[in-house]
Parts: C-alpha cells; sequence; structure tokens
C-alpha cells in the first residue's frame, strides 16, 4: 500500500531540476505481487537506471525490474549540481599506492571516457538532458589558492596527462571564459559537460522501459538477501540482485556504517539578463569551481540562470536522512554571499530554488563496484558528488560482471573494492563534523592570510581523504 506520506508528496520542490523537467512526475505502479526475475536493481537513480540499460543492450532476453521508493530521480540524480564531469572519488596518488600506478592511471581515463559515453547515449536516445561540453575551470580566487591548483596542474603531466586534458589558464585567458572577480588565473579541463540531471534520469528510466525492464516505483525495499528482495507487497526472487542506493544505503540493514550521508545544497537565481552574460561572458557553459577547501561548484544553466552548490552542510547524528536537512539557510545565505563575490556586477538578485540532499561518502573516499558470486548482489556507489559520470562506467561495469562478460572495465582497479566501515556513534559524528569545522576554518584563514592553511590537511586526514 502506498503511505499517504508518499500520495502527497511534492517531488517538483525538491529541487529546481525537477521543477523543470517536462512530465509530471505520477509515480509508476508500485509492485502489487512477489516476483521472480533474472535481475532486480535496488535504486531508480543513475546507477540502477544504467545497469538496466546496458544489461538489457546486452541480453535483451532478461527479465529486469527497477525497484524505488520514490520516484526515479528523487535522490541525487535529481538533485545534484549537473556536472558530467572527469574527476574521480580517489585521487591518482591514493590509487596508486593501493592498486599500482599504470592501474590508477586507467582509472581516471575511464571517469573521462564516461563523460563522452553519457553524451553518446544522450544523443542516441533522444534525451534532451541540456548536455553541453564545455569544460571546467578551477579559478583562483585567493592568493592562498595559487601554488595548489598550478602545483595539480603540473603533477597531472606526472601521470602522463598533457594539456589536452588539464592546462593552466592565467588571468586574462580565463577571463576570455568567465570573468570571475579576482580571478588570478584558472585550470581548465575540457574533459566536463554542464547537464540538466534530472532530465537526464527521467529520459533513462524511459529509455530502459523502452527496452522491456520494468520500473516500480513507490515500492520501499526492507532488506536485501541472496536470491531475494523484501518489500511490502512481496518477495522479489532474482538470480542477481544490484544495491544502487548511494546516500540512502544507511537505511537497509547491517549497512548503518556502509557509507555516511553528507548533505550539499543548492540555489539558482532566476533568469539574468542579458547584460549581465554580456559582462561576464560564460557563452561555453563551462562548470565552476575556485580553490577553496569546502567545494563549490556551479554552471550556467541552459534558461541562464546560475546554480551554485556547497558542502557547508552538518553531518547528522546516526547518519539520519531527513527532507528537513535538504535546507539550511545558513548554507543558502554563504552560496548567496559566494555568487555576490564572484561577480559583484550581478546587483540585486531572487533566489528562485533551494534545494539540497545527501551523497554518499565511503570510509576511504573510494568509489566502488562490484559483484559477489557467492550471493549474487552487486553493488556500486560511494561516488562522493562526482556520480553523473561515474554511475555511468558503474553501470556499463556491472553489466559486464553480471553477465559473465570479460573486458577492460574488470581490470580497473575500483572493481571489488572494499571500504572499512566507518566508526560507530559518536565518533562518527564528531569526526565528520569537526573535519567539516576545520575546513571551513581553513578556507577563511587562507582569505585572511592569503596564504595555504595547514589544518586542511588534517581535516582530509580525519575524513579519509
Amino acid at each position: 500500500m502506498r503511505s499517504s506520506r508518499q500520495s502527497h508528496r511534492d517531488y517538483r520542490s525538491y529541487s529546481f531540476w525537477l521543477d523543470t523537467v517536462p512530465d509530471d512526475l505520477a509515480p509508476r505502479p508500485a509492485l502489487e505481487s512477489p516476483l521472480h526475475i533474472d535481475v532486480a536493481i535496488v535504486g531508480a537513480g543513475y546507477t540502477g537506471l544504467w545497469t538496466a540499460y546496458y544489461l538489457a543492450e546486452a541480453d535483451p532476453s532478461l527479465r529486469i525490474a527497477v525497484l524505488e521508493r520514490e520516484v526515479a530521480g528523487f535522490g541525487a540524480s535529481g538533485r545534484n549540481g549537473g556536472w558530467c564531469s572527469p574527476f574521480f572519488s580517489a585521487d591518482k596518488q591514493k590509487l596508486a599506492r593501493l592498486h599500482g600506478r599504470e592501474r590508477a592511471v586507467a582509472m581516471h581515463r575511464a571517469v573521462i571516457d564516461s563523460v563522452d559515453e553519457v553524451g553518446r547515449v544522450v544523443e542516441l536516445e533522444g534525451i534532451d538532458a541540456q548536455f553541453v561540453k564545455g569544460g571546467s575551470l578551477s579559478c583562483v580566487t585567493q592568493p592562498g589558492h595559487l601554488g595548489r591548483i598550478q602545483e595539480d596542474v603540473e603533477a597531472q603531466y606526472q601521470w602522463g596527462f598533457t594539456a589536452d586534458d588539464i592546462r593552466w589558464l592565467d588571468a586574462d585567458a580565463a577571463s576570455e571564459r568567465i570573468r570571475v572577480d579576482g580571478c588570478l588565473g584558472a585550470a581548465f579541463t575540457p574533459h566536463c559537460a554542464a547537464l540538466h540531471p534530472a532530465r537526464l534520469v527521467r529520459g533513462l528510466a524511459r529509455a530502459v522501459e523502452r527496452r522491456g525492464v520494468e520500473i516500480y516505483e513507490h515500492t520501499p525495499v526492507t532488506s536485501i538477501q541472496p536470491g531475494a528482495v523484501t518489500t511490502p507487497n512481496g518477495v522479489v526472487r532474482a538470480d542477481a540482485i544490484v544495491r544502487a542506493t548511494e546516500g540512502y544505503t544507511p537505511a537497509l540493514p547491517k549497512l548503518k556504517r556502509q557509507i555516511v550521508p553528507l548533505y550539499s545544497l543548492m540555489i539558482a537565481t532566476e533568469p539574468l539578463p542579458e547584460s549581465f552574460w554580456d559582462t561576464i561572458g560564460w557563452s561555453g557553459r563551462e562548470t565552476l569551481t575556485d580553490g577553496r577547501h569546502m567545494l563549490v561548484y556551479a554552471q550556467r544553466t541552459s534558461d541562464d540562470r546560475i546554480a551554485i552548490g556547497g558542502r557547508g552542510a552538518p553531518y547528522h547524528f546516526g547518519s539520519q536522512i531527513d527532507d528537513l536537512f535538504d535546507r539550511d539557510p545558513r548554507v543558502f545565505g554563504s552560496l548567496r554571499e559566494v555568487i555576490k563575490s564572484l561577480w559583484p556586477q550581478i546587483g540585486p538578485f531572487e533566489v528562485s530554488h533551494t534545494w539540497g540532499g545527501p551523497l554518499g561518502v565511503p570510509r576511504d573516499w573510494h568509489s566502488s563496484v562490484g559483484l559477489d558470486k557467492n550471493t549474487g548482489i552487486a553493488w556500486a556507489g560511494g561516488y562522493v558528488g562526482d556520480g553523473v559520470s561515474t554511475s555511468n562506467l558503474a553501470g556499463r561495469t556491472l553489466a559486464d560482471l553480471i553477465g559473465g562478460h570479460d573486458g577492460d572495465l574488470l581490470m580497473l582497479p575500483w572493481v571489488d573494492h572494499h571500504s572499512r566501515r566507518w566508526e560507530p556513534e559518536p565518533l562518527r559524528w564528531v569526526g565528520a563534523n569537526l573535519a567539516l569545522h576545520v575546513m571551513t576554518s581553513a578556507d577563511r584563514a587562507e582569505v585572511r592570510t592569503g596564504r595555504p592553511a595547514r589544518r586542511a590537511k588534517l581535516a582530509k586526514r580525519l575524513l579519509g581523504m
């Protein structure tokens, strides 16, 4: 049965992106009776839907069902910053220590390739996701950021990457793309696309249905066991089960400490006048961030808004997830101030939408994908906010694992990687929020002194970055 809470939920209110999709977000029918299929997928976000897409493409005879507590794209897939980025959660140094240099480089190359694969499928399936591959700028807006970002560019060349992958732009060259107040230069990579994330996930849901995949919405999963997924209206039995629950994983039995749900919040302005864009440029729809430790991320939307997000919200005790946490006036106020500091010429402006949601963070900040052949249970996630492209790679990898196919994807170092569990409470709450506080204070110190803040390294060690 559908709860009254679910029946009356206004899905459009959960993000600017969900509010502007060209469908009514009416839930698909819920599962009403037990089911026996080949593959059951728990979660109708990017990971679950990409997996269904590539499985159905490889073997149209497979019986595949996707089970979703709310509606497709309700979670991070319908609320993120709209960056289809080339970034992987674990940096090359960490991957090389764990898996070797060659596999570390291969991992990052695979994510880069996934940006183009998303673009290919969007075009093939006729999904109007407003996909524009304009690249990404990491702007230096404080002297304390300069050395860190320049050194990162140079470090990429030591890994075999070239100026075709990332390069330093001086202040004038950076301003030719986007004029940011006080910008001292920027790192630029062409391997990033801006898109409308909810249009992508909703279009992907329709694409998998065209391939015969069944999607059951308003169907919460209460447990996952070998060969069986339990729902209120019956058990789904399947040879293979995919857990694609990302930031909502702690709600499942025995997985409370598998992933920490950290909240990222966003605002979107009203459409801004042509005179503003004439002043700052940004005609290529590049994505944009700067060198601060508490990440901000922005894009120019297709209808001429600035959509910008940040990570200043606290971790909530016991890995709680609640709609109340989606909105924090303090964080929204900070994001308004970021816009005004980057583009003072904006003048008075209205914010049309405020929203947020949880993203999944493993203890070692190392995304993973895998299949336990003994149980038939597969998983993917822990994207730490870079899931738009990485989830596509996960879907292709899971399709190979479940289908028993060999290939280069199965040699990537995130396959069958197991992160250790997060600490029990209250250590988890103390450590996570202390680290967030230290990173915020490091940003303030760098603004005040113009020098890099050493305390940021302490925060990263606490978080396992």
